[in-house]
């Protein structure tokens, strides 16, 4: 088998390189967390210095895991890097949730450190001194509790700290989460008659009566194409979901993506019911005469629900209009109820 050779006719080992243009030598290799890298030097003797500097720290590095000295930032890193099988989208919020709430604080403690009561001050500071909801730390309980399973796992500590921090500060917190309720029919009609004839609202008739009409996630309504519909036989195929986040992890600027719906049921037809059936029939003959999307997100564009610059719905945009619109209504029924109360 023939081997590779530098200009010198020295033999290269496996992840080495050689350049011709410029005679640097390189070498590619991956750490134990599966990330790979690239070193570069202007002789081999100085790679191969470079490369046994990387096999001690890498053991070093694996030792400190063992030993149970490496930081609980190691340990997360070590376990997202075993879940392969996560959804893109679920892999960006449980890196999102980590490097936010976690990173910089309570990830720099030493795994065989961490016990108990100091998982129920850092998720009461998260509380009372940050100010974030309920519902925020059960997001960062559930990475920082499977990273420490994996720690007990491996052997590396006994009993996983994290277990019950969160139930007893959610008992000490007024008890369970919010719960969502669904709008009951009145309810739904009072907003939808709202939008509908609200001259700042209208414009998100259509989308709102989608919403409604297919129970769709917001996620899975903002990707729907006119390719997904199908008016003859009157069927909607949901079979991919817009997200939209940072677009690295040390960044703040976000960017649309197409990812996988939630669950593999999320893969799903929809029956056309007739509101739908108009509102996406006069929407398709609005665009007809307007213009229909251009914009490709990960290859794929003609979205039917658009903003004003043509691009697609942005969740938080939804969920925004969602609160103004409620506001608006209730303020607008208190001032007519004032005004019954008054006439009386």
């Amino acid at each position: 088998m023939a081997c590779r050779k530098d200009g010198k006719g020295r033999v290269l080992r496996k992840g080495e390189h050689y350049r011709k243009n410029d005679k640097r030598y390189s070498y590619i290799y991956r750490d134990p967390l599966g990330k790979q890298h690239t070193v570069y030097a202007k002789s081999l003797v100085k790679l191969r210095e470079i490369e046994e500097e990387l096999v001690r720290d890498q053991m070093d590095e694996l030792d400190s895991y063992v030993a149970g000295s490496a930081d609980v930032n190691y340990l997360f890193d070590r376990y997202i890097s075993t879940k392969t099988e996560l959804r893109s989208t679920t892999k960006t919020n449980y890196l999102y949730t980590w490097n936010h709430f976690i990173r910089d604080t309570f990830g720099k403690k030493k795994i065989k450190d961490v016990k108990y009561s100091d998982v129920l001050f850092f998720y009461s500071y998260l509380l009372n001194e940050k100010g974030l909801n309920i519902n925020t730390l059960e997001s960062i309980n559930t990475v920082l509790r499977p990273s420490f399973q994996l720690a007990v796992r491996d052997d590396i500590i006994r009993k996983n700290p994290i277990d019950g921090a969160y139930t007893e500060i959610r008992k000490r917190n007024g008890g369970s989460r919010k719960t969502r309720r669904a709008l009951t029919l009145d309810q739904q009609r009072a907003f939808m008659n709202y939008v509908a004839e609200n001259p700042f609202f209208y414009h998100w008739y259509p989308f709102f009566t989608f919403l409604l009409g297919t129970g769709c996630r917001i996620g899975e309504a903002i990707g729907i194409r006119w390719e997904d519909v199908d008016m003859d036989k009157r069927i909607i195929s949901v079979n991919h979901s817009l997200t939209y986040y940072a677009r690295h992890e040390n960044s703040y600027k976000c960017e649309f993506r197409v990812s996988l719906p939630k669950t593999d049921a999320g893969i799903r037809s929809i029956p056309m019911m007739q509101p739908i059936y108009d509102v996406l029939k006069d929407e398709y003959e609005r665009q007809t005469e307007e213009g229909f999307c251009k914009e490709y997100v990960d290859g794929m564009t003609g979205f039917i629900f658009t903003n004003r610059f043509g691009m697609p719905h942005n969740p938080q945009a939804v969920n925004r209009a969602i609160k103004r619109i409620v506001d608006a209504h209730n303020a607008e029924e208190e001032v007519k109820a004032k005004k019954r109360r008054e006439s009386r």
